[in-house]
């Protein structure tokens, strides 16, 4: 007599193991993957970033330029002008104290 055995076929099983790996390189890929996940946090934080340097620095330069258009010929600021003189060349009026 034949006593059958119960073997799994290795078609299916070479089949499901593709399907397995195929799988978890997908997911991995779309977690860690140059365009997954993580990276797409990655870039929005850099994007953020980089507006809050790129807004720092156009408040910078409003100021300069408000500084540059008060020290101009056409318009003369000139608190801001002796502010400037007494900071760049030391001036100091007769009736001041200098304390240091």
């Amino acid at each position: 007599m034949n006593i059958p055995t119960s073997r799994p076929a290795i078609g299916a099983s070479l089949y499901f193991a593709l399907a397995f790996s195929l799988s978890a390189y997908f997911t991995f890929a779309a977690v860690q993957g140059d365009y997954g996940v993580f990276r797409q946090v990655q870039i929005k934080a850099e994007a953020e970033a980089l507006r809050a340097e790129r807004d720092q620095i156009a408040a910078e330069l409003a100021e300069m330029r408000n500084k540059t258009r008060r020290l101009s010929d056409s318009y003369l600021d000139v608190d801001l002008l002796d502010e400037q003189a007494r900071a760049t060349l030391g001036y100091v009026r007769a009736d001041e104290i200098v304390i240091r």
